[in-house]
């Protein structure tokens, strides 16, 4: 990394329908997750109204995107029945597109039948933590009807993805798998890369990820970073996730000057501080 570079060199920009998201300035995802079980956010968005009254404040401090999960993805997590996931999501999809429209919403899920029912509600993007391969109906359901994509590298599932952490170069494997797995896209598709931290890597290799996050930069493709509050920030620093945001506060600043395009985050004031702070540094 260099700080004579500028990390905003690459102009990436993304056709919506009849509109451009242009990411020249790096974009803030809010996250938003109506589940009982996530490992930071777990319980406190289960009413319509709490997931409404958070989304707000997300939109408040200047979320670009709003990203609802009715799955928790967390190592060990417990399996979740497509209904049921459903009834957690749809509703607060709905209702945030209807009180804020002008937001862009994605739905977290690896599930097409999921993501179609959100996309009817009113969501824009389809957040895939398994880039397709969880779901053979994904992929071919998102070309033909050109969703916008974020593709997340995972191996295994979230109750499997753990003990799938055979890397031999973890980062150029990490790239060649997730390439792969959205191959049949065009290349002209909206779509954004995630590396997957914390999905089917150990602590260390996060860490190598994250060193070497210029491979990706590489790329003609905006990618998002997702550490926020992740365990690789407070088990290093023995801590809680409610203690992490410092940490995750520097990793997305390594981020940003590392190339990515969006920040998903659980605190989205702090991960906009930080863009506005780059922007000037290099302006």
């Amino acid at each position: 990394m260099n700080l004579k570079d500028s990390p905003f060199s690459k102009k990436h920009s993304l056709e919506i329908g009849e509109k451009t998201i242009d990411f020249s300035t790096p974009k803030v995802m809010g996250v938003l997750n109506v589940t009982p079980d996530s490992f930071f956010d777990g319980g406190k968005n289960n009413s319509i109204d709490s997931a409404l009254s958070q989304a707000e404040l997300l939109i408040n401090e200047g979320a670009d995107f709003i990203d609802v999960g009715g799955y928790s993805s967390k190592p060990g997590a417990h399996e979740v029945s497509i209904e049921e996931e459903i009834n957690r999501t749809v509703p607060v999809v709905k209702a945030i597109h209807e009180k804020f429209p002008e937001v862009y919403i994605s739905i977290d899920t690896f599930r097409q039948n999921v993501a179609q029912e959100n996309i009817n509600a009113g969501a824009t993007w389809v957040n895939d933590i398994s880039a397709g391969n969880l779901d053979e109906e994904m992929i071919p359901w998102i070309k033909e009807n050109k969703i916008p994509y974020i593709a997340m590298h995972m191996r295994g599932n979230p109750q499997t993805m753990q003990s799938q952490c055979d890397y031999i170069d973890l980062t150029k494997q990490v790239l060649a798998e997730l390439i792969s797995s959205v191959r049949e896209l065009e290349s002209d598709h909206p779509l954004i890369l995630d590396p997957g931290f914390g999905f089917s890597k150990t602590l260390d290799q996060n860490y190598e990820l994250m060193r070497n996050l210029d491979l990706f930069a590489d790329l003609d493709q905006p990618f998002l970073v997702g550490i926020s509050r992740k365990s690789m920030i407070y088990k290093l620093l023995d801590t809680t996730p409610d203690m992490a945001l410092n940490g995750t506060t520097i990793l997305n600043t390594i981020g940003i000057l590392k190339g990515a395009s969006v920040l998903r985050v659980h605190d989205v004031n702090e991960a906009r501080e930080v863009v506005q702070l780059i922007k000037k540094l290099y302006s």
